[in-house]
C-alpha cells in the first residue's frame, strides 16, 4: 500500500498506508490539492466547525471517543455487500442512532450534521461505494443515514476482501534512498 510522490525539485517522497482504501483515500485527496493548485487557485482546508457551524458545546474528538468505546460504543461489525465484505465497520444508520441514544442530538437531522462533521474532519471514514460516493459530494449530505452505506474509525483496522476498486496499475520499483522518517499516516 505504497504510493510515491514526486517533488517539484525531482525529490521523491514514498508513502505508506496501513490498507488500500486508505491509500486511494489519500491519493485521491493529494491528486485534488494537485488539480486545485495547477488551477491557480489557493489550496486549504476548510474547518467543519465554520462551514457547518456546530455549537461551541459540540467536542468532536471527545464524541469520536465515546463512539469508539468497546461497551457503550458504536459496534464494529463484518458486513456484506457486492461480493464484496467490509470488516470492522457499521452503517450509516447505526451512527445516528447511536447519536439519538447517547442524548448527543435531538433529532436524526441534527444526527445527519453532527455525523457529517465527524466524516470531514476525518474521525470517520466511508467504505463501500454508497458512502464514498456521498462524502465526494454526489450526494444531499456527505453522510448517510442508511443501512447500506458503510463507515469506519480510520485506526480501527478496517479492511475489505474482495475489493476491486484499485484499477490504478502500481507500478513495482524498487525503492532507493533513505528513509527520513517512519510512521503511521492519519488522515486529519
Amino acid at each position: 500500500f505504497v504510493f510515491k510522490l514526486t517533488a517539484a525539485k525531482q525529490q521523491d517522497h514514498f508513502f505508506q498506508a496501513a490498507y488500500l482504501e486508505e491509500r486511494d483515500a489519500w491519493v485521491r485527496d493529494i491528486k485534488k490539492a494537485i488539480h486545485c493548485i495547477d488551477g491557480g487557485q489557493r489550496f486549504a482546508r476548510k474547518s467543519t466547525r465554520k462551514s457547518v457551524r456546530l455549537p461551541e458545546t459540540i467536542n468532536l474528538s471527545a464524541l469520536y471517543l465515546s463512539m469508539k468505546d468497546p461497551e457503550k460504543g458504536i459496534k464494529e461489525l463484518k458486513l456484506e455487500k457486492d461480493k464484496k465484505v467490509f470488516n470492522h465497520c457499521f452503517t450509516g444508520t447505526s451512527v445516528i442512532d447511536w447519536l439519538v441514544s447517547s442524548n448527543s442530538i435531538r433529532n436524526r437531522k441534527e444526527g445527519l450534521m453532527l455525523a457529517s462533521s465527524l466524516l470531514s474532519e476525518g474521525y470517520l471514514q466511508p467504505a463501500g461505494d454508497t458512502s464514498k460516493a456521498a462524502a465526494e459530494g454526489l450526494s444531499d449530505t456527505p453522510f448517510l443515514d442508511l443501512s447500506d452505506a458503510y463507515y469506519y474509525f480510520p485506526d480501527s483496522g478496517f479492511f475489505c476482501e474482495g475489493n476491486s476498486s484499485d484499477d490504478d496499475v502500481v507500478l513495482k520499483e524498487e525503492f532507493r534512498g533513505i528513509v527520513v522518517k517512519q510512521g503511521c499516516l492519519l488522515k486529519q
